[in-house]
């Protein structure tokens, strides 16, 4: 399958009162190694990017389709561009989404004003169960990724890019099932071919990473990763081709890479991503591909974290950064202990955030006990320097 510029061209024209176009953004400290700027979708309507291509697709219905309603099926953002773009357009929607899907986005897309079917599982049993009601019920299926309007519309992303910034040397961009990588990576090659077009998976759900490694389509057993945007099982057929065709390299990052980059871009640049939003920058900080000294663009797909696993992802964060960190220590129970040691923690620098004292356990002095120190800190570094200095002065770390 081919997707042309025209068509592009003619997404771009389609989706000028649909959709926001959102500016390219200088990004600092982040990723010191390159010149790293960022396209946040995150702020596009509906917190992501996948309204572009729904919104294509449905504006090209016949009006015979229109008239049977929309279907779709997604684990969260695709809903939500399907509901709104149906609204627009006057169109009944039905969403089949996974039941494990954040209840943030579950009330967004009811929000846009959308019907909601719950189906017990993950993305692909939604798919599943969207397929039946589409044949039942005579609907009409939006693809979330392996339809050619749906990779035309994520393509216009590719020429906002080209319209801010004329001279890029790479762009990264997340995968899922590969629609928005498949869209973007038509539209700069046709236009600027020398520009490398870089793909990122999560390492717990590396379907099309696995898939071209092998030349060959492969679904996954189970895919488990705070990116749940991307846990897609099997990537499409038409999107595998075009990924195949024009895409320079996909490299994998770990949930820890994900959460450290969601953390950098709130702290940084005063941004909030999804974990899928965050695997192009995590990408660019953890140097998974070849971009030192090169002007880069990340794609920001999407910010619809859910506000309860925002608060788990920036502890995670914090801890893989050194930032937030405990201690276990084994103390002689007797006056001043306690204050020697928040006396040592305080020379250093460190800020003592919980204090968890326990008598009872396995200490080796009979008048033992533990104190559980949770502290902030500044770094790894840091960590130590309190570390040594503790050790320094007679305590036993455990």
């Amino acid at each position: 399958m081919a997707v042309t510029l025209d068509k592009v061209f003619h997404a771009q024209t389609i989706l000028k009162n649909i959709i926001r176009e959102t500016s390219v953004v200088r990004a600092y400290g982040i990723a010191p190694q390159c010149k790293l700027y960022l396209k946040p979708e995150n702020l596009q309507i509906t917190g992501s990017f996948k309204v572009r291509g729904s919104a294509y697709k449905i504006a090209m219905l016949s009006e015979e389709e229109k008239a049977r309603g929309v279907i779709a099926c997604s684990a969260g953002n695709h809903a939500q561009g399907v509901a709104l773009a149906a609204s627009k357009n006057g169109i009944k929607s039905l969403i089949c989404l996974p039941d494990s899907a954040p209840i943030s986005k579950v009330e967004a897309t009811k929000g846009f004003g959308a019907d909601v079917c719950l189906v017990e599982g993950c993305y692909d049993d939604a798919y599943k169960r969207a397929l039946e009601l589409r044949d039942s019920e005579g609907y009409t299926f939006v693809h979330p990724f392996d339809d050619e309007n749906v990779i035309a519309g994520q393509g216009t992303i590719a020429l906002e890019i080209l319209n801010n910034l004329d001279d890029i040397d790479a762009v990264i961009v997340p995968i899922g099932g590969g629609g928005l990588i498949s869209g973007i990576a038509c539209t700069l090659k046709a236009i600027r071919p020398n520009i490398k077009v870089y793909g990122v998976q999560a390492t717990g759900a590396p379907s099309m990473y696995n898939s071209i490694k092998d030349g060959k389509i492969e679904c996954l057993d189970s895919v488990q990763t705070v990116a749940d945007g991307i846990a897609v099982k099997q990537p499409g057929v038409n999107t595998f081709e075009i990924i195949s065709k024009y895409v320079d390299d996909i490299a994998l990052v770990t949930d820890d890479e994900i959460s450290s980059a969601i953390l950098a871009l709130i702290e940084k640049q005063k941004m909030i991503a999804e974990g899928a939003g965050a695997t192009a920058v995590a990408a660019a900080m953890f140097n998974k591909f070849p971009i030192e000294g090169k002007k880069v663009v990340s794609i920001v797909s999407g910010g619809n974290i859910d506000v309860t696993s925002l608060s788990r992802v920036i502890e995670r964060g914090l801890m893989k950064s050194g930032r937030s960190s405990a201690l276990l220590i084994e103390l002689i129970d007797k006056p001043g202990q306690l204050k020697d040691v928040s006396r040592i923690i305080a020379d250093c620098g460190g800020n003592v955030t919980s204090v968890h004292h326990e008598r009872a356990g396995d200490t080796e002095s009979i008048n033992g006990c533990y104190l559980r120190i949770e502290m902030e800190t500044r770094n790894y570094e840091h960590v130590q320097e309190i570390t040594n200095a503790l050790k320094a002065e007679g305590f036993k770390i455990v």
